[in-house]
C-alpha cells in the first residue's frame, strides 16, 4: 500500500535508507523518524562519519583489505608471518577470521568470486595481483578460505591453475563449515578449527 508522507524531505530519507540491504521502507521510517527526533550534533556526527568513510577509506595496496592508510595495520604488522597468505572473498571474512584469532598470517581479498550467473569473472577479482604476489617468492604458502559453495569451489580450482607454474603450497580450509555455508556467519570456534585444519588443495 502506498504510504501518504506529510513531507517530501522525510519521503527522500526514507528513499535512500530503503536502498540499503535488509532494510524495508517500514524499517526505513523507523531509523528516519528515530534520526529526527535526535539533536543536530548527533545527526551531523553521523553524516560526517558516512561522508568520511566513503571519501576517506582506503583499500589496502598489498592485500585489498579496508585501511585508512595504504597499507593495512594487519600487511604493516611485522610480527605477523608473511610467508602464509589466507585468501578470502571479502573484508566481513578477514574480520571473521582474526576474531578467531587462530591466524597469524597475511591475507589476500579477492572482492569476491566466480559466479558467471552473477556477470562476475575471474577478470572482476584480485587474482592477478595473487600471483603476482606469490611470484615473488616470500610466501610458502597459500590458503584458500572461500565459502564452500559452487562458486567458492570454482574460484579455488582457477586460482590452482594459476598458481601450478610456482611452488607454493596449496591448501584449503577443512570442511568444518558445512557446504554452501556463508564463511562470515560460520561460529568462531567452527571457523578457527577449519583454518588450524586445513588440508592440502590438488585441485580435484
Amino acid at each position: 500500500m502506498q504510504q501518504n508522507y506529510p513531507s517530501q524531505l522525510l519521503e527522500k530519507a526514507v528513499d535512500e535508507f530503503a536502498k540499503l540491504p535488509g532494510i524495508g521502507r517500514k524499517t526505513a521510517l523507523r531509523l528516519v523518524l528515530h534520526l529526527l527526533r535526535q539533536d543536530d550534533e548527533t545527526v551531523d556526527a553521523l553524516a560526517e562519519a558516512l561522508s568520511r568513510m566513503k571519501h576517506e577509506v582506503k583499500h589496502c595496496k598489498t592485500c585489498h583489505n579496508i585501511s585508512d592508510e595504504e597499507t593495512c595495520p594487519i600487511c604493516a604488522d611485522h610480527r605477523r608471518d608473511a610467508s602464509v597468505v589466507c585468501v578470502v572473498e571479502n573484508i566481513q571474512d578477514v574480520m571473521a577470521i582474526e576474531n578467531t584469532q587462530q591466524f597469524r598470517g597475511l591475507y589476500h581479498v579477492l572482492g569476491g568470486i566466480i559466479s558467471p550467473m552473477d556477470g562476475i569473472g575471474p577478470s572482476d577479482l584480485e587474482i592477478d595481483s595473487l600471483v603476482k604476489r606469490v611470484e615473488e617468492g616470500e610466501i610458502n604458502e597459500v590458503i584458500l578460505a572461500l565459502s564452500p559453495t559452487m562458486e567458492g569451489d570454482t574460484t579455488n580450482f582457477y586460482i590452482y591453475r594459476k598458481l601450478a607454474h610456482t611452488d607454493v603450497k596449496l591448501s584449503v580450509i577443512a570442511r568444518g563449515v558445512s557446504v554452501g555455508d556463508e564463511l562470515e556467519y560460520a561460529d568462531e570456534v567452527t571457523l578457527g578449527r577449519s583454518i588450524v585444519n586445513r588440508t592440502p588443495f590438488d585441485g580435484k
